[in-house]
């Protein structure tokens, strides 16, 4: 396979490489696929994760177990709050 590479990449690529941490551009692009496959597992858990949390709020809806809007966002607040966010 040839893959060709932006000059952006490229010069990614060269710093790694410059750094003393790989020895050569296979190494770094291994590296980068193994991240890419990581980031991958770990998307697909979250979505799982969230499509049944979202299965229960529907069923929790469905059987008239609801939080008012006003409750909720403050729930909401605080939690990001926690985190030193902000809800906007």
């Amino acid at each position: 396979m040839n893959i060709s590479l932006q000059p952006e990449q490229e010069q990614l690529i060269q710093s790694k490489l410059q750094s003393g941490k790989y020895e050569n551009a296979y190494q770094v692009i291994v590296a980068a696929l193994q991240l890419l496959e990581e980031r991958d597992k770990h998307y697909e858990q979250w979505l799982e994760e969230t499509r049944q949390k979202v299965a229960v709020g529907i069923e929790q809806a469905n059987r008239g177990q609801l939080t008012a809007g006003e409750v909720a966002f403050a729930i909401l607040r605080e939690k990001l709050a926690q985190k030193g966010e902000s809800l906007q």
